[in-house]
């Protein structure tokens, strides 16, 4: 019989490639994860991982052990919701994990909501890029995220999770506000994307590296013909925001991230799309906890924002 924490121990092997990176992610020291495989290969009977030095990887007959690990787990993730929901439903501690924006416009009323339907309800919110939402999910750290992804930068599918659209929000340039600015808002659509242009030779600001927001506005500027020469980065869009009325230079920011500019900068609406949808482990999304802060994310959306299935 093959042991199922050793079947997730190589389906993390085969997302993060090694065996240092499963140890510190599971918190297991690198020697018990090795010991932990080579039990699984005697349990399977053929060789799951071959050797290169200080590398391994998977044999085809671990690949295919992998694709059933996924599915196994699957069901495991379906059957531990069902005996949560006949235990006892919504009670007990639930992780959430969100992005900063999403953490001050919308967790705050999921959270009060909460607080009055499933007052045995214990949730814990953590911020997290999105970037780093799947590993946390499959690794058990997280029981529910919400993740985003751009028009410039779709979401790739992740082995092991489950999503639903949450909601939808426009993304805006953000630039001082000078004369020449003030009808920026007003250029037809076809036309947006080439304000970035006007920027080509400006300082921009951008999110930190490895992050979905940099991504985003670098390939949209390369859409625009040219790519930004990056000054300042930062994460906090309050915080770009002032930096842009400081003549510190120029951004793209996203409608939650546009809450009361302040004085000195000018937004103009681009043709880019920022969507936020609720991720889970792949089974879970009937655990009565996880359930529970999924209709509360979606009752405390913001007006103004598309909903899950893009009507306004």
């Amino acid at each position: 019989m093959l042991d199922v924490r050793r079947l997730r121990l190589l389906r993390e092997l085969s997302l993060r490639g090694t065996i240092a990176a499963v140890a510190e992610a599971l918190a297991f020291t690198p020697s018990a994860v090795s010991q932990q495989l080579s039990a699984l290969e005697r349990e399977a009977g053929v060789p799951l991982l071959e050797r290169t030095g200080r590398r391994v990887r998977l044999t085809p007959a671990g690949e295919n052990l992998v694709r059933h690990a996924e599915a196994v787990l699957e069901r495991l993730e379906r059957a531990a919701a069902e005996l949560a929901e006949v235990r006892h439903g919504p009670a007990g501690p639930l992780r959430i994990g969100a992005f900063p924006t999403a953490t001050r416009s919308i967790v705050p009323g999921a959270l009060a909501e909460l607080a009055v339907r499933h007052p045995n309800l214990e949730p814990m919110v953590s911020e997290i890029d999105p970037a780093g939402v799947a590993h946390a999910l499959r690794a058990g750290d997280l029981d529910v995220a919400l993740i985003h992804d751009y028009d410039f930068v779709p979401a790739l599918r992740e082995p092991g999770l489950d999503t639903e659209p949450l909601c939808g929000e426009s993304m805006y340039l953000a630039c001082p506000a000078t004369p020449a600015e003030a009808g920026a808002g007003a250029v037809p659509a076809e036309a947006r994307l080439r304000l970035l242009a006007r920027w080509r030779d400006a300082p921009w600001i951008t999110a930190t590296p490895g992050t979905l927001c940099e991504a985003m506005t670098v390939r949209a500027c390369q859409a625009a013909g040219f790519s930004p020469r990056v000054r300042h980065r930062v994460d906090e869009f309050g915080t770009v925001l002032a930096l842009v009325a400081a003549g510190q230079g120029v951004a793209v920011v996203p409608q939650l991230g546009v809450a009361d500019p302040p004085a000195g900068v000018a937004l103009a609406r681009l043709p880019v799309r920022r969507r936020t949808k609720v991720a889970y482990r792949s089974g879970g999304a009937a655990h009565p906890g996880v359930a529970a802060v999924t209709r509360a994310l979606r009752a405390a959306v913001p007006a103004g924002l598309e909903s899950g299935d893009g009507e306004p």
